[in-house]
């Protein structure tokens, strides 16, 4: 490479954005504008950022709003691109990867139903730029009806050993609330108020080097809708990349608002809920598949199916009737 051609690349560099933010739009409504309203006030101090929202099938014509009021606002740098179908989570944000600037050292995934605050980006950042062994992280994710951590931030690979006890531990769990034993679904058995290596976080807010994202393959498109951010998690373990939780930065998290899975802040349909109930088992037999089967012997193969399938159905009648 000549030193032309090396002096033209580091110019662009200083030119592009650090850090590229990938928001997915599904049917959230004013949540959207909401997301980006508060992302217009970051305080990014000397970083600059270029966010990529994905309309993702929905015709409802609120990302069309979106880009006539965020097109030229210079904090965000806003790119509108629009799918006719909806992807999926997964290969939805995979479209977005697809469009980011190539100068970009990193990649943040956000849901549209996030609220930042001034200094969430630059935390996060001058989190990575820091500490060079970060290879992924998430934040604080503030729950909007609670004001409490998020339990999903930090969680263990569900393995039969711990999706057994976090939903067919008949309470026994509760009493033992210091146990990593019985506690590694959620991790919740020790505090997360320091910054920490965790397992899983929520795709809703991932933060990843882009060259690591490269490395892995970004996400898995076998998964629709859920699982995929345990998915994505575990690539980043066979890899021996690091994953960390960074409490300092936060953001609301108004969970549910078009998957379904809560009640509240949601005006999901029954059958919508229907459909969330079984995209979440279905990711757990894909997650079995693709990740975990080969260290389980073939005997274990049938109850742990059979599991799957008694938590679909109890989740399909909770969804109906409940």
């Amino acid at each position: 490479m000549s030193k032309n051609s090396i002096k033209s690349m580091t110019k662009a560099s200083k030119n592009n954005p650090i850090l590229s933010i990938v928001i997915l739009y599904y049917n959230s409504q004013d949540y959207l504008e909401k997301c980006l309203d508060s992302l217009a006030k970051s305080k990014l101090n000397k970083y600059t950022i270029e966010t990529i929202i994905v309309n993702n099938g929905t015709t409802d014509g609120i990302a069309k709003l979106a880009e006539n009021k965020f097109k030229t606002n210079p904090i965000i740098n806003s790119h509108f691109i629009y799918s006719p179908t909806n992807l999926g989570f997964a290969s939805g944000n995979n479209f977005g990867v697809k469009h980011i600037n190539p100068y970009s050292k990193y990649v943040l995934f956000v849901n549209d139903d996030m609220i930042f605050f001034p200094d969430t980006i630059t935390k996060m950042i001058n989190f990575f730029e820091k500490n060079i062994q970060v290879d992924a992280s998430t934040c604080h994710v503030t729950l909007a009806n609670s004001g409490k951590l998020a339990p999903e931030t930090h969680r263990g690979f569900p393995t039969p050993w711990n999706t057994f006890w976090h939903f067919f531990g008949l309470g026994i769990p509760k009493l033992f609330p210091k146990s990593k034993l019985l506690h590694g679904y959620l991790s919740d058995y020790k505090e997360y108020t320091t910054t920490q290596k965790i397992d899983c976080c929520q795709g809703c807010f991932l933060m990843l080097k882009k060259t690591v994202g490269e490395k892995i393959g970004w996400w898995n498109e076998k998964y629709f809708f859920l699982g995929e951010d345990l998915d994505l998690c575990y690539k980043l373990k066979q890899n021996n990349f690091s994953l960390y939780f960074y409490p300092k930065p936060k953001i609301i998290h108004f969970h549910g608002i078009s998957s379904g899975l809560k009640k509240t802040k949601s005006n999901a349909n029954r059958q919508t809920k229907i459909h969330s109930a079984k995209a979440s088992t279905s990711a757990m037999k894909i997650f079995y598949q693709e990740n975990l089967m080969p260290d389980y012997p073939k005997l274990l193969h049938p109850i742990i199916y059979l599991g799957i399938k008694f938590l679909d159905v109890y989740r399909i009648f909770k969804a109906k009737y409940l």
